[in-house]
């Protein structure tokens, strides 16, 4: 790779999140893409919320999901010690790890989402189903339920206060599921989710071949374009840099209704963004590479 900023990198991953194993997935696959791309690799498996880097890194690739990777933590200690990494910075990912965060944003900018209510601790169900009931600082799903009739609420509460004392109550959008991935400041090809049953959980989305990956998108070009417009807003409003991926429900209205933001996309197998960078002409090392590149901390911290 011509014009390389860095040569000796290391890439983060495991972590002590529940999507522990979905990044060392993720962290295995991007080290074995930065190796072909040239770069000299150390992957670093973290287990706790320390971090010991070898002294030679230039820069870290972030691929650890959920808590301190995702929540601004990691980037708050990689700032401190003045080393580039991956991805957003400490205040932008806290912001798009925390749904309800995400939400008010999403609200104050005029980014349409779906209607939502916050509950802490488990309570009557605040809308008439459908909904989707979730923690909001969990990745991958995990502990999200689709509540189909007011009978099955109790048990997606309980799910969902498995992991935190607040839940997210959204309005459950009938229409298609979307995503966008964003690279440096494009809006890649838009990809539709076709999940079993409808319902896009921790078993479709990482078991291969359950999950059918329409890429790209057979979407209208106003719908194209509509959706790579509202991701890009979402980047924007929420301060992110480097790399995304919004998801999006395309309601029967028309209307691209945004969900969330990760901010730390996963890069295994079956991974949504790998899949778009490929439709526009990306491949997997190229796009590491990409990502590598565009690493920077923040000062002043």
């Amino acid at each position: 790779m011509s014009g390389r900023r860095f040569r000796n990198v290391a890439v983060l991953m495991g972590g002590p999140s529940a999507e522990r194993e979905v990044s060392l997935r993720s962290g295995r696959a991007v080290a074995a893409g930065l190796e072909r791309a040239g770069y000299s690799v150390s992957g670093i498996d973290i287990r706790g919320r320390g971090l010991d880097m070898p002294a030679h890194v230039e820069a870290a690739f972030i691929a650890l999901h959920g808590e301190f990777g995702e929540d601004g933590g990691i980037q708050a200690e990689l700032d401190g010690r003045g080393i580039p990494y991956t991805g957003s910075g400490a205040a932008a990912s806290m912001a798009a790890f925390d749904k309800v965060l995400s939400k008010r944003r999403f609200e104050t900018c005029g980014i349409p989402t779906p209607a939502y209510a916050v509950l802490s601790g488990d309570g009557v169900i605040p809308m008439p189903p459908p909904l989707v009931v979730k923690p909001p600082r969990q990745g991958s799903s995990i502990g999200c339920s689709i509540v189909t009739e007011a009978g099955s609420w109790d048990v997606a509460v309980r799910e969902a206060l498995k992991y935190e004392p607040t839940i997210l109550v959204e309005r459950y959008i009938e229409g298609r599921e979307l995503t966008v991935g964003i690279l440096g400041n494009e809006a890649l090809p838009v990809i539709e989710i076709v999940a079993p049953g409808g319902n896009y959980d921790y078993t479709a989305k990482y078991t291969a071949g359950r999950t059918r990956y329409l890429a790209p998108a057979p979407v209208s070009r106003g719908e194209d374009a509509a959706c790579r417009d509202v991701a890009m807003r979402v980047f924007k409003a929420l301060g992110c840099r480097g790399l995304g991926r919004v998801d999006i429900r395309l309601g029967g209205d028309g209307v691209p209704y945004v969900l969330e933001l990760n901010s730390i996309p996963g890069f295994t197998e079956t991974s949504l963004l790998p899949k778009a960078a490929a439709c526009a002409g990306i491949g997997f090392p190229e796009l590491c590479g990409r990502i590598m590149e565009l690493a920077m901390f923040d000062r002043g911290r």
